[in-house]
């Protein structure tokens, strides 16, 4: 889809010299003499290194057309991912780094979101909370109000966050997957 400069936001991808790339930043500048002009801080999909492009405001870009669907984990065989679309049972494969450093995250029944780009598998994104069991963590120690609210709890899949301190072991949280913090106590 082709469209100007101007009309450039983050979380856009755009086709640009022969690659696709994220937007992940704009800064629109005017300066006292020429024309107006975008900054754009961009992150190649593939590679995944930055890149930073300097763009008239009137200038042509193309927007890449993505498709999001929605898939059910089944397991993982070596470094392949299979998944099942819910409602016509298609299955399909992905290489494990396309999940990148959140593949740790994968359950049984998850549903994966997976974007594809002229029907190629270009990533796919586990979901933002997920439900854990707390494995480790210290126990508390009664009146201890000097030390911090949060203390540190090894996660069922293996991954160290800092919960509250009324968190026990066998507790089920849920745990925001962008920055693997801790976000609530599990709804039983």
């Amino acid at each position: 889809m082709v469209e100007r400069a101007n009309d450039i936001r983050p979380g856009q991808v755009l086709e640009h010299n022969d690659g696709l790339f994220l937007v992940v930043n704009i800064m629109h500048t005017q300066p006292g003499k020429g024309g107006a002009y975008i900054q754009a801080e961009m992150k190649n999909i593939k590679t995944g290194a930055k890149h930073y492009e300097r763009f008239r405001s009137d200038a042509p870009i193309r927007r890449a057309i993505l498709d999001e669907e929605e898939y059910v984990y089944l397991f993982t065989e070596g470094e392949v991912v299979h998944l099942m679309h819910p409602s016509s049972y298609e299955q399909v494969t992905l290489n494990l780094d396309l999940l990148g450093e959140k593949k740790i995250y994968l359950q049984n029944n998850m549903k994966i979101k997976v974007i594809t780009y002229q029907d190629k598998i270009i990533f796919a994104h586990v979901p933002d909370y997920v439900t854990l069991t707390v494995k480790e963590t210290d126990s508390v120690i009664k009146k201890q109000t000097v030390t911090s609210s949060y203390k540190p709890a090894v996660l069922e899949n293996g991954i160290r966050i800092n919960v509250p301190r009324f968190v026990r072991e066998e507790d089920k949280i849920v745990v925001y997957t962008p920055d693997d913090s801790y976000y609530e106590r599990a709804k039983e």
